[in-house]
């Protein structure tokens, strides 16, 4: 285990730094504007496709296996209709999103399974080999991104509840 901490490069500690602030500052409701409340899931999709890319680089079967988690994921959310733990105020255009400890847990599962890939990828590299494996990592980097997009789907669906509020008053 010492061996493989003192071959991790220094920034992966900074990025587990900055990833722990992000999600501590999430368990606090907040007010958020549109833009900064799809920041996030948009670097969550950004940070898997690039570790499914740096991984298996063009694989197609990762690819796929991303895709369909993500996509499956971000329909589950939608289906699941807008969050009743956020509100929007037409007046500011702002977002009232409860605190909740799921960002930070999402951002160190995301964190934690890309590490230990990558020291699977650096002691075994065969192992990532088997389209068991392509599937199950690229599927897994889906399915976390993809519950960033839903949470974010459903906060913007709050949006679209006010509007028919505000129409029918």
């Amino acid at each position: 285990m010492t061996q493989i901490l003192t071959h991790t490069p220094l920034w992966v500690f900074g990025l587990f730094s900055g990833l722990v602030y992000l999600g501590f500052v999430q368990r606090r409701t907040r007010h958020v504007s549109r833009q900064r409340l799809i920041v996030l899931p948009i670097a969550m999709l950004a940070w898997s496709l690039y570790s499914v890319w740096s991984t298996f680089d063009a694989h197609l079967t990762a690819l796929a296996a991303w895709a369909c988690a993500w996509g499956a994921v971000v329909a589950f959310g939608l289906a699941r209709g807008p969050s009743r733990s956020a509100s929007y105020d037409a007046g500011t255009a702002q977002f009232t999103v409860a605190g909740s400890w799921v960002p930070l847990a999402l951002m160190m599962g995301i964190f934690f399974f890309k590490y230990a890939v990558a020291v699977i990828h650096a002691i075994t590299p065969d192992v990532l080999d088997t389209t068991l494996a392509v599937v199950v990592v690229a599927g897994t980097y889906g399915v976390f991104s993809g519950l960033f997009m839903a949470r974010a789907v459903r906060v913007l669906g709050t949006m679209k509840g006010q509007r028919l509020v505000e129409r029918s008053a």
